[in-house]
Order: C-alpha cells, then structure tokens, then sequence
C-alpha cells in the first residue's frame, strides 16, 4: 500500500516546535499572502521548488454546501452538522492529488484541520493524514499553533501539506481571502514565512507534467 493511497487515517500525536523556538510573523494590517514578488514561483520552476522540498503548502478545503453550517455540531466527528464538502469539492479534491502524485511531489508531514469537510479533502488529495486541531482553534485568538506549522523548517525532500480554513489562514497571514481550494506555498525562515505562490484548483492541472 503506498503512503498516497492508504485510506487509514494515522492519529498520532503531531508536537508544536516551541513558541520561544519560532519568530513567526503577525499581520500588522498592511502585510499580504499575496505572493512576494522577489520570491515568487510558477510553472516550471515551481514544480522544482516543490520537488526539491522544504516548503509549506497549505489549502483551504475545497468547495462545500453553504446552506448548511457547524452551529450545531457535537465534536468534530459529527460531520451530519457539519458544512460538508459537495461533489464538486470531493471530485476537486481527488483531483488535486492526482496531479501532485503526477508530479512526483514528496510528501512529509500531512495535516488537517479535524473537522469533516478538511479530514475529507486531505484524505483524497493525500490518502493517511494527521487530524490537528492547532491548525482550526485559536489561542488566545491568535491562531498561534497554525503559525508555528507555517513557520517551522522542514526538511529539505519533504514538504508540510496542510488542508485547513480561510478565516485562521488570513487571521495570521493577511488577506487575500483564499477561494475554497485555493493554496499557499510557503518557504519558511527564522523571521517567518515567504509566500512564494498562490494556486487555484485549476491551476494544478496546468502545473507542467502534471496531465
């Protein structure tokens, strides 16, 4: 059974690298996600980047049915109330991964925010992932667990895959607002974090080698 593919979900433990440990970059009202311009990467040489590893790639799920919502969610297994994903954000999300295994992009760690509608795409862009509630829950309203994910190193041959929400996403990186689906690729440093692209769901497929 590949690491793609594997249908288990893997509960273990995933451990925060120390606050003290992380200079992580706080949005002071004029900073953005767009990606920096000295720093950013498309095509060809994005899919290097990212082959080459020691980046942050974080999505906000994929489409999902508003008319419903988690007001009266009981936990995060209760996914009967919760905003779920539609057959477009399942079929998207399969679709995504089809195209990151297409171009042989390694993996690492891979996380989700535990609620259905994250748990779900992750599971179908990325087969086992790891359910993190740091990546949803504020502390202290501050999102601090999910700007330690976007600001510690990895490896180099490895990346951090993320499946989480908009509203902590631009809480700690500043606006724009991500689309449902849309992802971030990050390089992270000692003072923070670069955004160094944006990538819509059609955009993977375009992503040379990926068809």
């Amino acid at each position: 059974m590949s690491r793609w593919t594997a249908s288990v979900i893997v509960l273990c433990a995933v451990v925060l690298p120390p606050a003290a440990a992380q200079d992580t970059r706080a949005p002071t009202g004029t900073e953005s996600s767009a990606p920096v311009p000295a720093a950013a990467l498309s095509g060809a040489p994005l899919v290097a980047a990212l082959r080459r590893g020691g980046y942050v790639v974080y999505f906000r799920h994929t489409a999902t049915d508003f008319s419903r919502n988690d007001a009266a969610m009981k936990g995060y297994a209760d996914c009967d109330n919760q905003r779920p994903l539609t057959v477009q954000g399942r079929q998207d999300a399969a679709q995504i991964g089809q195209a990151i295994r297409a171009l042989r992009l390694p993996a690492g760690e891979r996380l989700a925010s535990p609620f259905c509608r994250t748990m779900e795409h992750a599971r179908l862009m990325l087969g086992d992932v790891t359910p993190q509630p740091a990546i949803r829950e504020a502390e202290g309203a501050s999102y601090d667990g999910l700007k330690r994910f976007l600001a510690a190193p990895v490896a180099a041959g490895a990346n951090r895959w993320i499946v989480g929400h908009g509203t902590p996403f631009r809480a700690v990186a500043g606006p724009p607002h991500l689309a449902e689906g849309e992802a971030v690729v990050i390089r992270p440093g000692t003072s923070g974090w670069t955004v160094v692209a944006r990538l819509g769901v059609a955009d993977w497929q375009a992503l040379p080698g990926a068809r």
